[in-house]
């Protein structure tokens, strides 16, 4: 585990110097978010976190005609950020009693013990017990984490996977096993857990703009004395069908558009910011609202999506809020078109760098 007095990362393998980094904000990555020898039909797409990757150390105007970047946004493997390995991964981030997750569920599911019933609402079915997913169910939630310090100290950063926001305390969900986020903002807000890594922060808004209701986020509550509020701008008609009770909840119709979009996200998040006043935004930036995704139902296009982004982006950098940007959901049997989609809100994570000059600011 690579720690110093100065950073107290809980990394496996330091990134790009942030202070050396004229191009990009802190990107965190781990090689065994994707494994192979996944159903080549399922729904999910497990080498989305491979092919992000891919796009993000490959994509520029010389190769893709949509790209604007002068050369791609990642030069090497070894300028992200990596997360604890598996086996590193304390328990106490995610059990109770320090953490948020219920201990006899976390160790069903470590020891590939869940029921049926219980796969099959995951959705992973006869997958879920294989030693890859559980490995990379829980690198992902590592991965936000250190996104999370990266971010306290830096200000900005973003996470290849995450954005696990149908998990509940004691179940998974609709493609989800453990809540990064829940169990992130947990981190965030006690000082004795993160070995006062992170100082001063007592509440955390989720802003969750995938197209489905972040209801397992919703669950944890505030994880008590206010730590967690959460704000989910999605289809009210899409998946879940019952629904949690968010913070702030906000419905759109089917067939929800650019414009449309864009007007009642600066509302709702403006409503947010005003009345929680975050010390620390985790936002989970799905591209399930595009408009060809195959379980979307909305019509926001990849200009849209860009522009949600930077917006959101820049107005927690704008009001000095520390933010960490993880995938969250997209679905598209063009796998790399899915993942230039994904690659979004790191290439804005990285104008918001550049604009605002924050590797002067450490």
């Amino acid at each position: 585990v690579a720690t110093n007095a100065d950073s107290q990362l809980v990394t496996s393998r330091h990134g790009l110097d942030p202070k050396e980094n004229r191009f990009h904000a802190p990107i965190v990555n781990h090689e065994n978010y994707s494994f192979s020898d996944w159903p080549e039909n399922h729904t999910f797409p497990m080498d989305k976190f491979a092919r992000l990757t891919h796009a993000l150390t490959t994509t520029c105007k010389k190769n893709h005609s949509k790209s604007n970047l002068p050369r791609p946004l990642v030069r090497e493997e070894f300028d992200f950020f990596r997360p604890l390995d598996f086996q590193d991964v304390p328990r106490s981030w995610l059990a109770e009693p320090t953490g948020p997750i219920n201990p006899d569920f976390l160790d069903r599911f470590l020891n590939g013990q869940l029921d049926e019933v219980e796969r099959r609402y995951i959705g992973f079915r006869e997958q879920t017990s294989r030693p890859e997913l559980i490995e990379r169910t829980v690198l992902e939630v590592a991965g936000t984490v250190l996104a999370s310090q990266l971010a306290y100290k830096y200000g900005i950063a973003s996470n290849v996977a995450g954005g696990t926001h149908h998990a509940h305390r004691d179940m998974g969900a609709g493609y989800t096993i453990l809540n990064d986020l829940a169990v992130t903002a947990n981190f965030l807000t006690d000082e004795d857990l993160n070995g006062g890594s992170v100082c001063g922060v007592k509440r955390v808004l989720v802003i969750d703009c995938d197209v489905h209701q972040g209801d397992g986020t919703a669950k944890f509550g505030d994880l008590g004395n206010g730590r967690l509020s959460t704000l989910s701008m999605h289809c009210a008609s899409n998946y879940p069908r019952l629904k949690a009770q968010s913070t702030y909840d906000v419905g759109l119709a089917d067939g929800c558009a650019d414009e449309e979009y864009l007007e009642t996200l600066e509302k709702s998040v403006n409503l947010a910011l005003e009345e929680i006043e975050p010390d620390f935004i985790l936002y989970d930036a799905g591209v399930d609202i595009y408009d060809k995704d195959k379980l979307g139902r909305l019509k926001v296009s990849e200009d849209g999506i860009r522009a949600r982004d930077r917006w959101v982006l820049e107005r927690c950098v704008g009001k000095g809020i520390p933010v960490v940007a993880v995938v969250g959901g997209g679905y598209d049997k063009d796998v790399d078109a899915l993942a230039r989609r994904h690659a979004i809100v790191h290439e804005e994570c990285a104008y918001i760098w550049r604009k605002y000059k924050m590797f002067q600011n450490i």
